[in-house]
């Protein structure tokens, strides 16, 4: 399933992409919307290209939503909590950058030179963000020709989870320890849980982000990380130690 690239000259054509993800756009637009960075609209404002943000977050939904019935349906004995956990471990920023990488999504992007100079072409938080608003383009086109969206959405997605799914197990990098300390949280009734960044430094297209794990104001942990994802997780994970809570296991 991975895409060997030979060309230099980024980004790719976007028809290019459409072959690799095996679906054509009635409304070309969006696809176009779904590979465009923020960094990118807002160094060429005169172009009034709307970036991909919008997308991603309602890309992040179906993700959910398809990976949550997909296991659903196919683990029968498994628990709500098994199911939440599993389902974490393929939905997460590490998940995503992987199914990104296996169709090289990072060569179709628009980025703002700081990214791109940057490596933001491979970088985890930008291409996992890339991939979720890819897969709302494609629910909304698949819409647009009186499809559910859905269908469409899942015959391009499931192929890379399923392939995830042999992974998984044989790496603690895609633990989400934020979604297990919310379990533990949730014990006990009244608990507010939350992210603090209290920090960052670098330049733009190599930022690194410090978090605080918050409960009920008090801090329960402390992360660092190249993306705010990244920093919240490794935070839950020290606040999962403070409660004596072994979460590789």
């Amino acid at each position: 399933m991975d895409i060997v690239v030979t060309k230099t000259e980024y980004p790719l054509p976007l028809d290019v992409l459409e072959e690799r993800i095996g679906y054509r756009f009635a409304d070309r637009g969006l696809l176009l919307r779904a590979v465009t960075h923020s960094s990118y609209s807002n160094e060429n404002r005169e172009l009034d290209m709307a970036c991909n943000e919008r997308l991603e977050f309602f890309g992040d939904s179906i993700l959910s939503l398809i990976v949550s019935e997909y296991l659903f349906r196919g683990n029968r004995s498994m628990r709500e909590g098994e199911l939440t956990r599993l389902r974490a471990s393929l939905v997460c920023e590490n998940a995503l950058a992987s199914y990104a990488e296996k169709i090289g999504l990072g060569e179709f992007l628009y980025l703002g030179h700081g990214e791109d100079r940057g490596n933001g072409r491979h970088r985890k938080s930008i291409i996992s963000d890339a991939y979720e608003a890819l897969l709302a383009a494609i629910y909304i086109d698949d819409e647009t020709r009186g499809g559910d969206g859905k269908g469409a959405v899942a015959g391009f997605l499931l192929p890379y989870v399923k392939d995830e799914l042999s992974h998984i197990g044989k790496s603690t990098d895609y633990f989400d320890y934020k979604t297990l300390l919310q379990q533990v949280i949730q014990q006990a009734e009244g608990e507010r849980l939350e992210y603090i960044v209290t920090g960052e430094s670098g330049p733009d297209h190599d930022k690194t982000f410090v978090v605080e794990a918050r409960l009920n104001s008090n801090v329960i942990g402390h992360g660092k990380g190249r993306s705010k994802r990244a920093a919240e997780q490794d935070a839950a994970k020290e606040a999962l130690e403070l409660f004596g809570v072994d979460a590789n296991e």
